[in-house]
């Protein structure tokens, strides 16, 4: 949902040379600036060291519904399959900068009683001691996916169709999937002297956001 639009965004923007975008399966779309790598077993990324060399920055969008798959998948896809990702990226490539999707109520004490909250702060701990010179966690609320979609469940269903009246109510709740995915490309892409790890809530996001639109008015 995030993904697509990060792609788009990054083959779009006058100041991204290439793009490779690593997936499961292929994709329908061809573009000049596009290098598509299919990568199937997330939990061994070795094989793609010579992919993620010479990188300027990634944006790690993969992920899953708390529900959609078992407990142990949830942790594997949420906490596993970055760390192997970064891992392999931070070897290739040291001085890239990486934007990790993680997610509004992520808990780095491991004290949360929600599995998705105790797995995207385990992740987030992980990342921050990979050493990146530059790591952008994005913690965003409810993502509007924004084209229209098969839900994952009905609490999804509900919010999609109360979307416009909880916006109006709680804007700082939530966030567009092609916001989103702007403000993580974005970042990974400025010129920056800040160095170490920085944490991006739902507020903050929607003020980068803000900040785009005017940089480009």
């Amino acid at each position: 949902m995030v993904g697509a639009y990060a792609l788009r965004y990054a083959l779009d923007h006058p100041a991204v040379k290439s793009a490779t975008a690593i997936v499961r399966r292929k994709l329908d779309i061809s573009h000049p600036k596009l290098n598509e790598v299919v990568h199937r077993d997330f939990a061994d990324c070795s094989a793609l060291a010579e992919t993620l060399c010479g990188q300027d920055g990634a944006v790690f969008c993969l992920g899953a519904y708390t529900g959609a798959v078992s407990d142990a998948e949830l942790r594997t896809i949420t906490v596993d399959y970055p760390i192997e990702f970064a891992r392999v990226l931070h070897a290739s490539s040291p001085g890239a900068a990486f934007s990790f999707l993680s997610g509004s109520g992520a808990d780095p004490t491991g004290r949360s009683r929600m599995p998705f909250a105790r797995y995207k702060g385990k992740a987030e701990n992980l990342l921050l001691a990979a050493g990146f010179a530059r790591l952008y966690i994005f913690r965003p609320a409810y993502i509007y996916p924004v084209e229209p979609r098969k839900e994952p469940n009905f609490s999804y269903r509900l919010m999609r169709a109360i979307y416009p009246a909880f916006r109006s109510l709680f804007p700082n709740q939530v966030i567009r999937a092609d916001d989103l995915a702007r403000a993580m490309v974005d970042v990974a892409l400025r010129e920056s002297e800040e160095r170490g790890g920085q944490i991006f809530e739902n507020h903050d996001i929607r003020a980068m956001v803000e900040a785009i639109r005017l940089r480009n008015a």
